[in-house]
């Protein structure tokens, strides 16, 4: 639970965040997130550590202290500082756009907002120059106006905010689920059912952490998948994935656990050697998939909106390739 207050003078948004009963012996810097979900995780550990989260009105500086459940917790978030990013005029898909928020239809290969390895190039700055600096602050300076995202190589559908009000309504509809989320992917192989329900906790890989994995309840998040197979393939298919929830890499994890990667995974699938033949042949190098529709209720204005995008030229061009290779066969 969450109440906000605006510190006109100090110029600082406080937070004040009561944590959920049942998150009694989880990490702080969780159960503040769970609390509070206009926020990230490693935004909240950036703001214990530096003194800015306070239990009656004593600084916690450490993200790792276990919380017993109901505690009552104050966040201050300073205003938002200018942007180390610099705005640059990369070429964007607008789908809609309004004074308060705007879809666009992300390509393959940009990465959504700046870190280590891409300090520039990201969507982050093409966003800063497409809206003037028009972009909610409740991301931070490095992600301004970034409500959700999606990988690097996943092309397709995302939403920003433009106004921290905006920013809060979509990380509410998020958070309850009610934002409708559907992927197209091509797996490896043909799922034996041709609808199911995917359910496991994803968090990060015991073995690797660079990678996510369904994990045991309590070392994860709870995640689920609806998925779809639309046209069965060459030892492949073309599937529709609707999430009820947003995991780091959820689709990926979540095909890979059922036996059914996506193809071109780095991560989480071995290609067979035919369909490896067939990315080298057509240079595909990364994963099939692709944010295929977003609906939302608008936060400010109420209306009820959805978008659609066609999978992209590389992705069509791999599924009419296993098409021709399931007819000729």
């Amino acid at each position: 639970m969450e109440f906000y207050i605006l510190n006109v003078d100090a110029g600082v948004s406080i937070k004040q965040a009561i944590v959920p009963a049942d998150a009694a012996g989880w990490r702080l810097d969780r159960a503040l997130a769970a609390a509070l979900p206009t926020l990230s995780r490693e935004r909240l550990k950036t703001l214990i550590s530096s003194g800015r989260v306070t239990q009656a009105a004593n600084a916690v500086r450490d993200p790792a202290i276990k919380v017993k459940g109901g505690e009552a917790y104050e966040v201050a978030i300073p205003a938002p500082t200018p942007a180390g990013n610099i705005a640059q005029d990369i070429a964007l898909e607008v789908v809609f756009e309004d004074e308060h928020l705007i879809v666009i239809d992300k390509p393959a290969g940009l990465v959504v907002h700046p870190a280590c390895g891409n300090l520039d190039g990201t969507l982050v700055n093409a966003l800063l120059h497409h809206c003037r600096g028009s972009l909610s602050g409740i991301g931070g300076v490095e992600r301004p106006g970034i409500v959700h995202r999606i990988d690097k190589d996943t092309s397709g559908l995302m939403i920003a905010a433009k106004t921290d009000r905006t920013h809060t309504g979509l990380a509410a509809q998020f958070a309850d689920h009610s934002i409708d989320r559907r992927y197209r992917a091509i797996v490896s192989g043909r799922p034996r059912a041709d609808n199911g329900r995917i359910e496991g906790a994803i968090g990060r890989s015991p073995s690797n952490r660079k990678k996510m994995a369904v994990v045991s309840p309590g070392q994860g998040k709870h995640a689920v998948t609806h998925y779809s197979v639309l046209e069965p393939l060459r030892s492949a298919a073309l599937v529709e994935c609707r999430l009820e929830t947003g995991r780091t890499h959820q689709v990926r994890v979540h095909m890979a656990s059922i036996g059914h990667p996506l193809l071109g995974d780095p991560f989480y699938g071995r290609p067979s050697k035919e369909h490896k033949a067939l990315m080298e042949r057509l240079g595909f190098e990364r994963q099939a998939l692709h944010a295929a529709r977003l609906g939302f209720r608008h936060p400010i204005t109420s209306e009820t909106l959805a978008f659609e995008s066609e999978i992209p030229p590389d992705m069509q061009q791999m599924f009419n390739e296993l098409v021709l290779d399931t007819v000729q066969r």
